[in-house]
């Protein structure tokens, strides 16, 4: 299990599932002959993508970001149209840190896609229950009342089974939420309406979690954003911003998805890798 220590706060990515997605439409309109050059695809133009949660120990309290991909609710149709190479095995994860689903306190959701909300919950009895019954699911305003009530577009990706069995869980904010001291969601859009990112701050040091607007540290260019975004623009000057803050500042970036590294530091043009945590699984 990949762990870092930041300051006062213990990272550790649990085993949240694997999948492998067309490369094209993970980079948009950024020609192949660009995108593979940073991030590596197979004959059929596939690239490896986790589905990790990142659990954060600190303050007395356990702490995921966003959940995986969950276990036994894909079909194998879906499966197969998915990409899913391998579900999660966030339980068993959570065991070798001497934990169980019943210890989080806290799940800050990026947004409620999927690949990223399948996992809040599970089949126990032949009903669809929370995993984590004790945790506070904090989520922005705009994504939960997507969630619910999703467009054309997104009722493919926000699925009921994902949603009513957590319900009583859920935490909204709007713009922008502290979570505990040092722990920081908000609200971008981009992604998906209600998108939002997670900033970590410790004795004058950031780390920041960009979501899916920056799902791989082959993203870090602003304008290299996923044909999966329903507002790519916004996503565009989302990252420009947090960019322009980020890098002269030296903050820190953690990923969901990165098959290749869990954690990087660019300089402060963002052109150069200086400090890296590499994807060990």
């Amino acid at each position: 299990m990949d762990t870092y220590t930041f300051h006062n706060m213990k990272l550790s990515w649990l085993d949240g599932g694997v999948n492998f997605l067309d490369g094209g439409t993970m980079f948009g309109v950024v020609p192949k002959a660009l995108w593979a050059k940073r991030y590596a695809c197979d004959d059929d133009n596939l690239i490896e993508l986790r589905t990790d949660p990142i659990l954060i120990q600190y303050a007395d309290k356990n702490i995921l970001i966003d959940s995986g991909m969950g276990n036994g609710k894909l079909n194998e149709k879906m499966k197969r149209n998915l990409g899913v190479r391998a579900e999660s095995n966030v339980k068993e994860s959570l065991q070798e840190l001497g934990l169980t689903p019943a210890d989080i306190d806290v799940i800050l959701m990026t947004h409620l896609h999927n690949d990223h909300a399948a996992g809040l919950t599970g089949w126990r009895d032949g009903q669809l229950v929370s995993i984590f019954p004790n945790a506070e699911i904090i989520v922005s305003q705009v994504e939960w009342d997507e969630m619910r009530n999703p467009n054309i577009r997104s009722k493919n990706t926000y699925w009921t089974e994902n949603w009513e069995p957590i319900q009583q869980q859920v935490k909204p904010f709007s713009d922008e939420i502290t979570v505990l001291p040092g722990i920081t969601m908000i609200h971008t859009g981009g992604h998906s309406d209600g998108h939002s990112i997670v900033k970590l701050e410790q004795e004058g040091e950031t780390i920041i979690h960009m979501g899916d607007i920056m799902p791989t540290h082959a993203h870090s260019n602003p304008l290299w954003v996923l044909a999966y975004d329903d507002y790519p623009m916004t996503s565009i000057f989302a990252k420009e911003r947090l960019m322009k803050e980020a890098l002269p500042n030296g903050y820190r970036f953690i990923f969901y998805h990165d098959a290749v590294y869990r954690m990087v530091k660019w300089d402060e043009t963002g052109k150069e890798l200086i400090e890296t945590l590499d994807c060990r699984v």
